[in-house]
């Protein structure tokens, strides 16, 4: 059927069809149709969507990203035709059925993923389906290789490369401000690519983002590492392993991370990058990602030996989760904590221990301290300043104020301090619910919301006095983070009221 164009300024891989051409046609929502440019000649595929009244009959809307290979000019003649699904379909009900999927069949899903060939109903299909039929570890190292090779890689001449990695789950794990430039400051190349926040008050690249600017295109993330010996940037922006990015976004609405995409996620980035020796940050406790030490003893298995298959070393270290790193959590907050740690301050003990700790095995492993010596050169590294000239350096390098100092970040205008309402012990840290409550504040979208814990798990407080502040740039997020704050309960105090049965009023 032939059709005049109307350019929809809209960022998805579509045309919007009138019900009456889309049914003479013989297509349905969702289905796919070939576009023709009749002045170049150039074909592209396209998801339909249709409407009775937004466009008229005859002519079709023909989305941004769809027009970038089509080139058609506005009120232009196209062709349309019904197309068929792509081959990687029947992959994915393969998986489905719960049969495994070899390395071509794995390979031409994340092809269709970056390309945009199947919908985002037809990856959350795949994403389920790995998650109800479980990868196995071939599956996984096929998964990972192909989103690696669907995108950018870095090719360094120095090695060895480094990287570290945590799965997540604990508020205020800002331990990679300390790493990085401990570890660049040792001599190694660090090219440390980091997440925004999904369901966290602050990915690392949120935290950083306060700092200097962390969206740059692989080639700039290489040059970059190669003068200043780390970065610390956004992955999404670099286009390596592109697929995983569009599978975590249909992962965050059902609240999953599958064992063997999480697997496949972590590692492929780290592969992309060309890291020779990786050290991967596992938190237990009962509110976190995974709940108990045998478990993540078998993570951590999982993970080095996918790294033995990839042809990178891999030691893992399991870690506190039951409690956030340090005492702050929100942007600004932790990015103020980890400067002034950075300067000289020898608290939060719990934010040093941990990120010399990790940087320790990283420099062990790299043959730049003797085993069991690694935590104590890297706490030197910090301590002699040579951490924080690094920090600097980087910050530098990717666009921002190397002078900026921790004294010089300030959190919201608006906060509110919690106070203990009974003297006691504190006895429990909620992290979900901690979490939830930075995020309603604001965080990690005010930078400057967030929450500062001045007392934390095991200590001793007296009735009134402060057990944490929350922050906030905007009034009307203040209370709804203290609505949410009494909902929530995040911090229990020995002896505090947990309940009330009945909790109906008898007159």
């Amino acid at each position: 059927m032939k059709f005049k164009a109307k350019i929809r300024d809209i960022s998805s891989r579509g045309v919007l069809l009138h019900r009456e051409d889309a049914r003479t046609l013989g297509v349905l929502d969702g289905d796919r149709v070939q576009v023709i440019n009749e002045v170049n000649g150039v074909a592209a595929p396209a998801f339909v969507e249709t409407t009775s009244t937004l466009i008229d009959r005859g002519t079709i809307g023909i989305f941004r990203l769809t027009n970038e290979r089509l080139c058609v000019l506005e009120g232009a003649a196209v062709e349309v035709r019904p197309a068929l699904p792509p081959k990687s379909i029947g992959h994915i009900r393969k998986k489905m059925d719960g049969q495994k999927l070899g390395k071509d069949e794995m390979l031409e899903i994340m092809q269709d993923v970056v390309n945009d060939t199947i919908s985002a109903n037809e990856l959350t299909a795949f994403v389920t389906a790995s998650y109800i039929h479980e990868l196995d570890m071939e599956e996984i190292e096929h998964l990972t290789r192909a989103m690696v090779d669907t995108g950018d890689r870095l090719q360094f001449s120095g090695h060895p490369i480094v990287d570290k990695h945590s799965i997540g789950g604990v508020p205020g794990n800002k331990i990679s401000l300390l790493i990085v430039p401990i570890i660049a400051a040792s001599g190694l190349k660090i090219p440390k690519t980091s997440s925004r926040a999904i369901t966290g008050a602050g990915g690392t690249a949120d935290l950083m983002e306060v700092l200097a600017p962390v969206e740059f295109a692989a080639s700039e993330v290489q040059q970059m590492t190669e003068k200043a010996g780390g970065v610390i940037v956004w992955g999404g922006a670099t286009n390596i392993a592109p697929a995983d990015d569009r599978i975590i976004l249909v992962e965050y609405p059902f609240k999953i991370d599958a064992r063997g995409q999480m697997l496949a996620s972590v590692m492929a980035k780290k592969f992309a990058i060309g890291a020779d020796l990786v050290v991967i940050d596992i938190p237990v406790g009962e509110n976190t990602k995974v709940h108990d030490v045998q478990d993540g003893r078998k993570l951590a298995r999982d993970f080095i030996e996918l790294g033995e298959r990839l042809g990178m070393r891999v030691e893992c270290a399991l870690t506190y989760g039951e409690s956030p790193v340090g005492r702050t959590i929100g942007p600004v907050l932790e990015i103020k904590e980890a400067l002034s740690v950075l300067e000289g301050a020898d608290v939060p003990n719990s934010l040093i221990q941990k990120s010399t700790s990790l940087a320790g095995i990283a420099l062990e492993m790299a043959g730049k301290a003797a085993r069991g010596t690694g935590q104590q050169v890297a706490a030197d590294l910090l301590a002699n300043g040579k951490a924080l000239a690094k920090m600097k350096e980087i910050i530098a390098i990717q666009g921002g104020d190397p002078e900026v100092k921790a004294e010089d970040l300030v959190p919201g205008d608006h906060s509110f301090d919690v106070h203990a309402p009974d003297s006691g012990y504190i006895v429990g840290l909620n992290n979900r619910s901690l979490i939830s409550l930075a995020r309603t504040a604001g965080a990690p979208h005010d930078r400057g919301a967030g929450i500062y814990l001045h007392k934390k798990k095991g200590t001793r407080v007296e009735k009134g006095e402060t057990i944490f502040s929350i922050y906030a740039e905007k009034a009307w997020r203040l209370q709804q983070a203290l609505e949410e704050g009494r909902r929530l309960m995040p911090v229990v105090v020995e002896g505090m009221l947990l309940d009330r049965i009945p909790s109906e009023h008898w007159a």
